[in-house]
């Protein structure tokens, strides 16, 4: 079966919820696309989607410029849900009446189902909880709908036009603290799409791999890795595609992490048997990063090495036409959301001029996965935990977790105080359960005691968060002992630091990095 031929349309109208729709939807082994509201009815058509979701979104439907879609879409024989705004979107649209509500509702609600079939099977009548986030609520339905659930708040909490599997809730089924939401969307999608759950990672990788063929032929394909499982992951997924074809080319740049470089090589050297090219040009990267100060400066600095470094190196190769990186969905929908383009090509290092200089091509094995696909997808292909499970690590490496300037003694420091802070998480049992956890290196220099001498060193900060998409995070309440344990060794261990201080700032008003 093609994978894509069983799908879901998911139109957008900017709710802050939207990308977790489509995370249920693959969830329940389904594939779906996240377009914008305004992709038009000929793009629609196109897309031949088996079924419709409209998200909710931050207007009311009568705001002057409130986000519109043409009536014609109910018309073209796909089911359709709309959720939130998008059920007031649809009553509004088909004839019935929206008002503003006499009490908004924000945060947890009653549900209470007064038809069990179809989008509520297996919910049965009675009350369930749900998650409300409105101020308007449908006041009358359209012509051909009924009722089908209410809340305290809204008599019209649900409703169906069955003969034309058109319906609309006014909660939000995609968040957890919906408990049957995830029952609610799978009847959407089993019960009245009649979708069969082919979207897997065996079946992904299947069509991934002849799509790879296809395009590539015998032509040579480099890719850029980093250590990072995007990078990875993309790279192994070519390499199964087109094996000796592929050339990777991992740059040290001189900021990453304690024996990574190495680490990468060997596992994607011995494991896969990968064609990697590892240039050291850590000397380069920190002499050109010398006396710089600023966070921005820093990032392009190492990005415009990063891509004269790779284009020299992937000059030597013979008939390379086409460039792999790992862009994921959410970059994706990212450049297209309708709030506004952004950029198209996902790289922490700018390789819009490498294409153009190179003439390539680009290679984006990725780009309908979301994060937590791309790690089913290592594993189905047999990539160690040790490299799907890792934490997120920024392109620019220690040098944005090096407030000041970077120097080589600098990055000594942190790397030997960072490998400490992930040794200790880990064998605390908490690497797993964390967005991030990392060190950074302060310029700050405080006075210590060590033996019976007085110091003036260092100032490392710990930093560890939790996080679902890195969009928001908490800072983690680290047990003590663990605290205790990273603080002593560092300063133990590591010439240069003699104090420890935990980031207790959550994100917002903070950033997860430092800069």
């Amino acid at each position: 079966m093609d994978i894509h031929s069983e799908k879901i349309l998911i139109l957008d109208f900017g709710s802050q919820y939207t990308q977790l729709i489509a995370r249920r939807i693959r969830e329940a082994k389904v594939y779906c696309e996240i377009h914008p509201f305004n992709s038009g009815l000929a793009s629609v058509r196109a897309f031949d989607p088996k079924g419709i979701i409209l998200s909710g979104g931050p207007s009311s439907v009568y705001d002057k410029g409130a986000p519109m879609i043409g009536k014609e879409i109910f018309d073209l024989g796909v089911p359709v849900l709309g959720i939130c705004y998008g059920m007031q979107l649809t009553a509004k649209l088909l004839g019935g009446k929206v008002e503003r509500s006499s009490k908004r509702e924000y945060g947890g609600a009653d549900l209470v189902i007064e038809n069990a079939g179809d989008l509520f099977t297996g919910l049965g009548l009675g009350s369930t909880k749900v998650w409300m986030s409105h101020g308007d609520r449908v006041e009358a339905l359209p012509p051909g709908f009924k009722t089908i659930a209410r809340s305290a708040n809204s008599d019209i909490c649900a409703m169906r036009d069955a003969a034309r599997k058109i319906y609309g809730v006014q909660f939000h089924p995609e968040v957890v603290h919906t408990p049957k939401g995830d029952r609610i969307l799978k009847n959407f999608l089993f019960q009245v799409c009649a979708l069969k759950p082919a979207w897997t990672m065996k079946s992904f990788i299947e069509t991934s791999i002849a799509e790879i063929r296809a395009k590539a032929g015998d032509d040579r394909v480099v890719c850029g890795i980093s250590g990072g499982v995007d990078s990875a992951v993309a790279a192994l997924l070519v390499h199964k595609a087109i094996g000796a074809n592929l050339t990777c080319i991992f740059v040290d740049n001189g900021v990453l992490r304690k024996g990574e470089a190495d680490k990468v090589e060997a596992t994607l050297k011995k494991s896969f048997h990968m064609n990697i090219r590892r240039v050291n040009a850590s000397a380069r990267f920190l002499k050109k990063l010398k006396g710089v100060e600023d966070p921005e400066r820093k990032r392009k600095i190492i990005g415009g090495e990063f891509v004269r470094v790779f284009e020299a190196e992937a000059r030597k190769i013979k008939n390379v036409k086409f460039l792999a990186q790992g862009t994921l969905y959410p970059d994706v929908i990212e450049s297209v959301s309708f709030k506004g383009p952004s950029a198209t090509i996902k790289s922490h290092h700018n390789v819009g001029g490498l294409l153009k200089k190179m003439k390539l091509k680009l290679v984006e094995p990725l780009r309908e996965l979301f994060k937590d696909e791309v790690r089913s997808l290592g594993r189905e292909m047999g990539m160690p935990d040790e490299i799907i499970d890792r934490q997120p690590f920024p392109g620019p490496g220690l040098a944005i977790r090096i407030i000041g300037e970077v120097t080589k003694k600098r990055c000594d420091i942190l790397r030997e105080a960072d490998a400490i802070v992930l040794e200790e998480i880990k064998s605390a049992g908490l690497y797993k359960k964390m967005w991030q956890s990392f060190a950074v290196l302060l310029p700050i220099r405080t006075v210590g005691v060590m033996g019976d001498e007085r110091t003036y060193e260092n100032t490392v900060a710990l930093r560890a968060v939790e996080s679902v998409d890195g969009m928001t995070a908490d800072w983690v309440k680290l047990p003590y002992e663990v605290m205790e344990s990273i603080s002593r060794r560092v300063i133990n261990e590591v010439r240069g630091v003699n104090r420890v201080v935990y980031d207790i700032s959550s994100k917002p008003p903070s950033t997860i990095e430092w800069e």
